[in-house]
């Protein structure tokens, strides 16, 4: 293991393949190791596995990875990665995420960044647990690192089609080679396309399809002494997603509007909504990354790593889900736009790894600028000039008459600028060839504000003041005599500092067996609660910074000349001043909100276990599984009232307390061309998709296979895929107790094909 390499350890990623289990480079503490030498509860993917897996982004991971599940929300935006339990749901611009994300190196600000496609993955690292020594604030329950495919010193191509039914197609191809000496460069396009699962009645058309495509340039220069690279890329995403789907019973009127089959609400298996807006989301991204690596003071390697990141998400959200406005249901649209500007750098200093005792010191700068536009449009009316529908019951509003009819409206506009400076430094001290004792620490200054603004509702038609579902009478700064400011803008900054650090102590047996022990504090920045509705004073309050404590001991093993490799890790991790979603009631009739807050005390405690077999050459076979109790500990109580709260011992939402997943894949030379054989399974236990074990979901198995066929020089491939095999449904989250779930694009068994062409 040589120098300290964020950006090129790739090169070594592939593995060195042999008669036992692939061993894979990972740089998971920022220098190059063996997987099975880190004392880190880690899950390594390769860029085969996830060809194989048909994973093309981050939500895909689920099915790989026992500990991570996903939150789909009705825009990437509004998507999270939750890590053994514990993750961040929030529609605040003014949060960042526990799990973080970093690709090739840079770490991003915002979870709806991380959605989109993989392209060229040379391997994606799921660090579990917090990561914040290392990596930074944003990592408080684990991270998912990206690393990209390089460049090739010998000339090389690669081209995918892919078709799955439903009209999903998928196009890929890449480009690779030496452009002069120790300079290499790889190019990447590609395009992707599906209709959609749902049917929308008032269109007549499927939504919860795709339009995305993107290419991403990049140039290695390696002379030794210094390694070089640069990456250009651009992403767009043109989604009519994500509809929610009505799954009970509303009542025979809004069913009857809802065009339900038969009038009667189907459970999981409902397929179609009747919705007058199709929700979309607009994503649009690009960056730049430029790293470094150079040999320095003869057994040191500095290392830098800089990007600029711009992203825009755009909301255009169905928000009553129904097909109108009528007398006893509003119709509430919404239309927002999210800027996200990021910069950062670092840079590191790490000594030779083969020494007895070695060490990495570094700094890290980070600024992320983010803007958001967002307007809500409401049609509400009691009375109406219009007859009642005989055929659903229901009497319309008449948008043209606009003395019955209100069309309560209101925009927001927010500024939320975030910097984050850091120090961090992490040593290792062997004892000898069996114990080893490694410690870091990282200080962590944050700055944050924010500037909101948002006058009360008024009626779109004559501009007087009105209010509906969703638009409130209230301004952004709050009335004087709630103890606002009774402007329409609302302000506010937060600072903190924080040290944060871990310590590990390590036992190695044998070559092929580790034990280690580990204590890591973790730490996630301030907060403020910035959203479409935000009102002063109560939104205006600082989000105090969330703070964890974790216990982990693991084992790293390999038996039989590495052709079984079993890890094992135990863990318990407590945050405090948990940020999270505290119900509220408010207003006169009460209304029941959410509101971002420091909710209390979570605890998440379990285990889990990877297991990778091979037999035989050409065999492996693979189980994985997670355990992890995630609850409420102690809930502070609700932060306008103080009345206590009875959710202290319930689960988290969308943590399952048991996930595991049991994977093959065959490989053999039937003369003249290859067979590939490869299946997996996945079940996940019952989970809830909000606090207070609300929206329950039930639990689900997937089981996906597929078929594939290639030349003796695997040049060109052939591979029929089927994905849930069983035809089983479920739902990924489940809003108000089946009145809006998302049915995902694997809830139904499907079938598709996918040929890759290789020129070496």
């Amino acid at each position: 293991m040589g120098a300290a390499t964020t950006a090129h350890a790739q090169d070594d990623a592939a593995g060195e393949t042999g008669n036992g289990v692939d061993v894979i480079v990972v740089t998971a503490q920022k220098v190059s190791e063996n997987v099975q030498d880190v004392p880190i509860s880690i899950t390594a993917v390769t860029g085969d596995r996830l060809e194989q897996t048909g994973t093309t982004s981050l939500e895909g991971l689920t099915q790989i990875v026992p500990s991570v599940t996903f939150r789909k929300g009705t825009t990437s935006a509004n998507s999270a990665i939750v890590m053994r339990g514990v993750g961040t749901i929030t529609f605040s611009i003014a949060a960042e995420p526990s799990v973080s994300t970093v690709v090739d190196g840079v770490v991003l600000s915002r979870s709806g960044q991380a959605f989109m496609d993989l392209v060229d993955a040379e391997r994606l690292e799921v660090l579990r647990g917090p990561q914040g020594t290392l990596f930074g604030k944003n990592a408080s329950a684990g991270l998912v690192s990206i690393v990209s495919k390089g460049g090739t010193d010998s000339f090389e191509a690669d081209g995918r089609a892919e078709w799955y039914e439903g009209d999903e197609y998928r196009l890929r191809g890449s480009l690779s080679g030496p452009l002069g000496t120790d300079l290499s460069a790889r190019v990447t396009g590609f395009y992707g396309s599906y209709d959609g699962n749902i049917r929308n009645i008032a269109t007549g058309d499927d939504v919860n399809g795709y339009e995305h495509y993107g290419a991403r340039g990049l140039v290695d220069y390696d002379n030794g002494p210094a390694r070089l690279r640069f990456i250009a890329d651009y992403f767009r995403a043109d989604d009519d997603c994500c509809a929610d789907v009505t799954t009970v019973s509303r009542g025979a009127i809004l069913d009857a509007e809802l065009g339900l089959p038969g009038g009667v609400a189907q459970g999981l298996e409902q397929r179609s909504v009747n919705h007058n807006l199709v929700t979309q989301t607009r994503d649009k991204q690009w960056s730049l990354t430029a790293s470094g690596d150079f040999d320095v003071f003869e057994s040191h390697t500095l290392s830098v790593v800089a990007g600029y990141r711009d992203w825009t998400n755009r909301e255009i959200r169905e928000g009553d889900f129904l097909p109108r406005a009528t007398t006893t249901a509003g119709q509430l649209h919404d239309d927002g736009t999210v800027d996200t500007q990021q910069f950062s750098v670092e840079a590191r200093l790490a000594s030779d790894q083969a020494a007895p005792f070695f060490y990495q010191v570094g700094a890290f700068y980070w600024r992320s600028d983010n803007q958001q536009a967002f307007t809500r449009r409401d049609i509400t009316c009691t009375t109406s000039t219009l007859p009642v529908d005989p055929a659903t019951g229901a009497r319309p509003c008449n948008v043209n008459d606009t003395v019955n009819t209100l069309f309560p409206t209101a925009t927001s506009d927010s500024d939320v600028n975030s910097k984050n400076l850091a120090l961090f430094g992490q040593a290792t001290y062997r004892f000898s060839d069996m114990f080893a004792l490694t410690g870091g620490l990282r200080y962590t200054w944050d700055d944050l504000d924010y500037v909101h603004v948002r006058a009360p509702g008024v009626n779109a038609a004559t501009g007087l003041p009105a209010t509906g579902p969703g638009v409130v009478a209230n301004p952004a700064g709050g009335l004087i005599a709630n103890g606002g400011n009774g402007t329409n803008t609302s302000a506010g900054s937060s600072s903190n500092g924080n040290l944060s650090g871990k310590a590990v102590l390590q036992f190695t047996p044998s070559d092929d067996v580790l034990l280690y022990g580990s204590y890591t504090r973790g730490y996630k920045g301030p907060a403020f609660n910035v959203f479409f509705n935000h009102t002063a004073p109560t939104n205006s309050v600082p989000i105090d910074e969330e703070t964890s404590d974790a216990f982990e001991i693991g084992l790293k093993s390999q038996f039989l000349d590495n052709r079984v490799q079993l890890n094992v890790s135990a863990f318990s991790v407590e945050y405090d001043n948990f940020q999270a979603n505290n119900f509220i009631l408010i207003g006169n009739p009460q209304t029941l909100i959410t509101n971002l807050t420091n909710a209390g005390t979570v605890k998440s405690e379990g285990f889990e276990i990877d297991l990778t077999a091979v037999p035989t050459d050409g065999l492996t076979l693979r189980a994985s599984g997670a355990y992890a109790d995630a609850r409420v500990k102690e809930f502070n109580p609700n932060p306008l009232t103080n009345a206590p709260d009875a959710r202290n011992g319930t689960q988290l939402p969308l943590a399952p307390k048991f996930v595991y997943t049991l994977g093959a894949n065959y490989e053999t030379d039937l003369g003249g061309f290859k067979l590939y054989l490869d299946t997996d399974f996945r079940h996940v236990s019952r989970q809830f998709s909000d606090l207070g074990e609300s929206g329950p979901i039930d639990p689900y198995g997937i089981w996906n296979a597929s078929l594939g066929f290639s030349d003796p020089d695997d040049l060109y491939r052939l591979t029929f895929h089927v994905r849930n095999i069983t035809d089983e449904s479920y739902a990924l989250l489940n809003v108000s107790n089946g009145q809006r779930l998302q049915i995902p694009r694997d809830a139904d068994r499907f079938f598709g094909v996918s040929l890759r062409a290789r020129v070496r």
